[in-house]
């Protein structure tokens, strides 16, 4: 198939600002564009005329929103922040409002060339376009053997990628040998490799130590002549609880590090602003000797994606967000959502240490952060103890990968003690029936 004249031209820009970064997109990847010139372009450039007959939309014909009375009475946004489409790349004042919070978080990014993150509906859609971009039919996606299960669909289901793991754990920390393994093996080529910090189901973020050293990996990776895509699932960042683990995101490790290594962030309000329904994500691209030119490309890539995917994200979850995060109770507010899981973990983590008995039938793995945290049951396997839980002990959890997967995020904090008491149990009665 003949390459659209718009996509060519983004190919030769991504060639002559980084030839790395325009060898690691996928076949469709390289075909995408955003069609400036078609329907949208045209809208923008008939936007103030006095006449605007363009865009899809239905309008009163004093120019507000021709939205339903009943629903613009339950927003107190103008109709126009609420009912009309968002850009595809995203609500412009949201996109600048994002980075600059991406600087204050992450104190490494505040001097760091990025690009303008993309909007995207929440942070499974963001994976989905990073699939869409990065991977082909049957090449390799690397990552931790403990991962969220929707990863399947996403990259095996949907783009015929496989998913080539390592082992998560040595001891009571990350593998970072294992990583190191699975990026340098064999003949430099392109890898696409996917970091999930706060880790779901686990729990655990890596420590400052096990940051560098990941880095140093990838790294090593890019000097080895590998072209890497590092895809950075942020979906829990900010809920560490313990010192000297990693608070910023490891994409400020990245962002800068080589030539050869392009981050991918995606990060999104869902579980940073406790706002699950709202469907409101962001991919933000980082390259060492980044050009603006280069990323203005990469972000009309994926908008082009989107655009031909669902077209935008809901505009009025991205001007609720914009208007809270300028709202100057925003910061208390967050700090005491973030608090109230905190409380939970330390809580769990009382329960674990005033209870070795609880270690003669599960053993809990590493956890440190987010929102879960997983128990390996010893000589009992781990849906056996979910189906145990649900019909005598009136519990639910997940059963995922042979651990018993925990949400204390979800658990009211008094129901926390009950909860483990009942794992300890059901493990007991799944052993003793077999």
């Amino acid at each position: 198939m003949t390459m659209h004249p718009t996509a060519a031209q983004l190919m030769a820009t991504l060639d002559a600002a980084n030839p790395h970064v325009a060898a690691m997109l996928s076949a469709r990847g390289r075909a995408i564009y955003f069609p400036f010139e078609g329907i949208l372009g045209q809208s923008a450039e008939a936007k103030g005329k006095r006449i605007n007959a363009t865009i899809g939309i239905a309008l009163e014909d004093d120019g507000r929103p021709l939205a339903l009375p009943v629903l613009q009475s339950l927003v107190e946004l103008d109709g126009r922040d609420a009912f009309t489409y968002a850009p595809s790349f995203g609500k412009p004042q949201l996109r600048e409002a994002w980075r600059q919070m991406l600087r204050d978080k992450n104190p490494r990014l505040v001097d760091m060339p990025m690009s303008l993150p993309v909007v995207t509906v929440a942070l499974t859609h963001a994976l989905s376009i990073a699939g869409y971009l990065f991977l082909d039919e049957g090449e390799a996606l690397i990552c931790s053997d403990l991962y969220w299960g929707n990863y399947r669909l996403l990259f095996e289901n949907a783009f015929g990628a496989t998913l080539r793991t390592h082992r998560t754990f040595d001891g009571d920390g990350f593998d970072v040998a294992a990583l190191r393994e699975a990026v340098t093996e064999g003949p430099p080529r392109k890898r696409v490799v996917l970091l999930n910090f706060p880790n779901n189901p686990t729990g655990y973020s890596p420590t400052e130590a096990e940051a560098l050293a990941i880095t140093a990996a990838l790294v090593e990776s890019a000097e080895a002549g590998n072209d890497l895509v590092v895809l950075v699932d942020d979906a829990y960042f900010g809920l560490v609880y313990e010192p000297g683990i990693l608070r910023e995101s490891i994409f400020g490790h990245l962002a800068d590090a080589h030539e050869r290594l392009l981050a991918v962030k995606i990060d999104g309000a869902t579980k940073e602003d406790y706002v699950w329904g709202f469907r409101v994500g962001f991919m933000t691209f980082g390259v060492k000797g980044a050009t603006p030119a280069l990323f203005g490309a990469l972000e009309a890539k994926a908008a082009g994606a989107i655009r031909g995917n669902v077209s935008n994200a809901p505009h009025l979850s991205q001007s609720l967000l914009l208007k809270a995060f300028s709202a100057s109770v925003y910061p208390a507010q967050k700090a005491e959502k973030h608090a109230t899981l905190e409380r939970r973990y330390r809580e769990v983590r009382r329960i674990l240490a005033d209870h070795p008995a609880y270690a003669e039938r599960f053993t809990p793995l590493p956890f440190n952060s987010g929102y879960f945290m997983c128990v390996r049951p010893v000589g009992a396997g781990a849906e056996a103890v979910r189906r145990c839980l649900l019909e005598d002990y009136d519990t639910g959890v997940i059963a995922t990968s042979g651990l018993v997967r925990v949400a204390f995020s979800s658990a009211a904090f008094g129901d926390l003690a009950p909860l483990f008491a009942n794992i300890y149990a059901a493990c007991g009665d799944v052993v003793a029936r077999s």
